[in-house]
């Protein structure tokens, strides 16, 4: 919603400074590129799919330092940016495409000042779900509209909850929490997605954003994907007391590790942040360079589907939209394992390897067992059928 770093330039659906009514809201500015993507998408998938949606910053005129970076939303546009939502909606159902949720504020805690950004505390976000958005999408009978509060990284995530999940006031408009993994690409929380969901066992809670930054795509490369010379920003910027968070370590691995880490501590889904980029790993106004699943170079029009899709697509294929996470014993501390049961009736295993040894395991259920063994670095998934 509005623009972000991966934009071409900043932008705004609400341009006209002062329309407190939003008479000029248009999405004009998604109908070349975001729009045609989001519908090529819609024809060619059999299932469907949800759309969930993130203002990175209001725009400047509503903000008290009438800039795109950095900020707060001014109190008497509470009003105003809640009905901004609400058209959004309403544009884009008229396109012919469904949202499913929002989210209130891609990190409001700031990125940095670096790009677009407008910053919440943990109470002012809940005051303006509880107070403006909520009623406002309620109102406008759009109460079915998922509001994900939050939007940033796991290690501020019990202090949010707390605040979002008080009472029932606070808590009612709210459908579950938005998580990002940028304090850490390889330490999963466990501990803190365990109290999340404790917190508010009935509420979604969802990785929004994860990709690895701090890197420009290596082309037609698959060796590099699964090298150890990958790092993410904090390899080169975090604090000295944060560095063990950012070791380096394979892209590949990066994924399945957080992945089966998040769907073993209660997380309801996981989103990459960019699906496809280019060679240079944008376009990004910022020239904010990040790795993607899928690389195309434009001028020869050729696609380069890396490594890191091909993990993706362990999860995405096998567990299905509306799959059950289900228990299992794992007595092998090599592999990383996690398991869903579909809605078909079928189970997914997913089995991670990330060590350099071949790992012989037997996988049971129900009283029958088989003898199997997984390769070094490597992702396997296993489909038993209904029984």
């Amino acid at each position: 919603m509005n623009s972000c770093d991966f934009s071409l330039s900043n932008y705004s659906y609400a341009p006209v400074e002062g329309d407190v009514e939003l008479e000029n809201f248009s999405i004009e500015e998604d109908k070349d590129d975001i729009i045609p993507l989001i519908k090529d998408a819609m024809a060619i998938s059999k299932d469907g799919f949800k759309i969930l949606s993130s203002p990175w910053t209001a725009p400047p005129w509503m903000k008290d330092n009438k800039d795109w970076v950095g900020g707060k939303l001014l109190p008497e546009y509470n009003e105003t940016w809640a009905l901004f939502f609400s058209k959004y909606i309403d544009a884009y159902k008229a396109e012919g495409i469904e949202i499913w949720g929002v989210t209130v504020e891609n990190e409001p805690l700031g990125n940095g000042n670096n790009w677009e950004s407008m910053h919440f505390t943990a109470e002012e976000m809940t005051s303006f779900v509880a107070n403006h958005l909520g009623p406002r999408l309620e109102a406008d009978g759009k109460a079915d509209i998922k509001i994900l509060g939050y939007d940033q990284n796991r290690d501020h995530l019990k202090d949010w909850v707390d605040v979002m999940y008080q009472d029932e006031v606070s808590s009612k408009y709210y459908a579950g929490t938005a998580i990002h993994w940028y304090a850490s690409t390889y330490e999963v929380f466990p501990d803190v997605l365990q109290y999340a969901h404790k917190k508010a066992p009935e509420k979604y809670l969802i990785q929004s954003e994860a990709c690895i930054d701090a890197e420009v795509p290596k082309w037609k490369d698959d060796a590099w994907y699964w090298s150890k010379e990958a790092t993410d920003w904090g390899w080169d910027w975090a604090p000295e007391d944060q560095k063990y968070l950012h070791p380096k370590y394979a892209p590949v691995n990066r994924y399945a590790r957080d992945i089966i880490g998040c769907l073993n501590n209660w997380v309801d889904g996981w989103v990459d942040w960019n699906m496809v980029l280019d060679t240079q790993g944008g376009p990004n106004w910022f020239k904010n360079w990040c790795l993607a699943p899928v690389i195309v170079d434009p001028e020869k029009d050729e696609v380069y589907f890396t490594p890191m899709y091909y993990t993706l697509s362990h999860f995405s294929r096998f567990i299905r939209p509306g799959a059950e996470r289900i228990g299992f014993n794992n007595s092998n501390e090599e592999l990383m394992v996690t398991a869903a049961k579909n809605p078909d009736g079928s189970i997914a295993v997913i089995v991670f390897n990330e060590g350099d040894q071949i790992q012989n395991f037997s996988l049971s259920l129900n009283k029958k067992s088989i003898d199997l063994s997984i390769k070094g670095k490597a992702i396997q998934t296993l489909v038993l059928p209904k029984e």
